[in-house]
């Protein structure tokens, strides 16, 4: 099975592309089990899968390193838009791409000598009712500043699905957060059904932010693109930054813009590169169980 693994702002998958080899009879959740491992396998936060899409110009699939499947991936899909264009399979630098979460729209931008560095993505608008992230309570009611106690321990949190669910925190600074503990803790709360990501977020002035994230089936990560636009949506929801204007996200893994814009729509822009190419022999190593 051949693949190439890329990153955004060091947020790893292995991508396959379904558009030569349907990969058929291949149980998904397995493969990004033991794919993801970084001792049986290649070692990545998941795997994404490069499809053909019925109504959209493509389709993407993602698999956390749990062998869960996630609606949307911000750094992810950056990477499938330059896969895509460097391959030859999108012909013009604006497309659009499916995901569980929704139809997304790309913009890429060629270099020098024609290889994509960047990309600006659509991310549509940001879901903010309760029964769109999904958590408990008034399911058509807003959670913005809402103080929640977990292990004795008080936050505010602020949620928002950018097709993917956030609960977003604000700290003083996003470095001191043990994140390896609050994390787990607020993603499996009976108050999310279906888990949330957990993000920690540190407001430097208007129009900056730092931003640490727990991800929903895959831990601690060096970026999170549909994080970064939930944190700046929170952040303006809570009088944080200014409107209308670019924020610059600082991640672990590098830097983000995202803009909310007048027409509701959030738009993030970001690099994204290759690590390698290869072939994967799924009759070595160990099988994920």
């Amino acid at each position: 099975m051949k693949f190439t693994k890329m990153q955004g702002l060091g947020n790893n998958y292995v991508f396959f592309n379904l558009l030569e080899d349907p990969m058929d009879n291949i149980d998904l959740v397995e493969l990004s089990k033991q794919v993801s491992d970084v001792n049986f396998g290649i070692g990545s936060d998941g795997i994404i899968l490069i499809c053909p899409s019925e109504h959209a110009d493509f389709r993407m699939r993602i698999f956390n390193k749990d062998g869960s499947e996630g609606k949307n991936c911000g750094n992810g899909l950056r990477c499938v838009a330059k896969y895509l264009y460097d391959h030859m399979y999108a012909t013009e630098t604006k497309f659009t791409i499916e995901t569980l979460g929704g139809d997304v729209t790309v913009e890429v931008e060629p270099g020098r000598f024609g290889e994509v560095k960047y990309v600006t993505v659509d991310m549509g608008e940001p879901k903010l009712l309760r029964e769109m992230i999904p958590m408990a309570g008034d399911p058509h009611s807003m959670v913005i500043n809402e103080p929640f106690i977990i292990n004795g321990q008080e936050f505010h949190l602020t949620c928002v699905s950018m097709g993917n669910p956030h609960a977003i925190i604000f700290v003083d600074d996003v470095g001191q957060v043990p994140l390896e503990t609050i994390g787990p803790m607020i993603e499996h709360d009976p108050l999310f059904p279906e888990r949330v990501n957990v993000g920690f977020v540190t407001v430097k002035n208007r129009q900056e932010i730092d931003y640490r994230v727990w991800e929903r089936g895959s831990g601690i990560t060096m970026a999170c693109g549909t994080g970064a636009c939930a944190a700046v949506v929170a952040a303006t929801l809570n009088n944080k930054l200014d409107k209308y204007v670019p924020i610059t996200v600082h991640l672990p893994g590098g830097d983000l813009t995202v803009r909310w814009d007048e027409t509701n729509h959030v738009w993030k822009k970001g690099e994204a590169a290759y690590i390698c190419h290869g072939e994967l022999d799924l009759r070595s190593g160990k099988q994920a169980s």
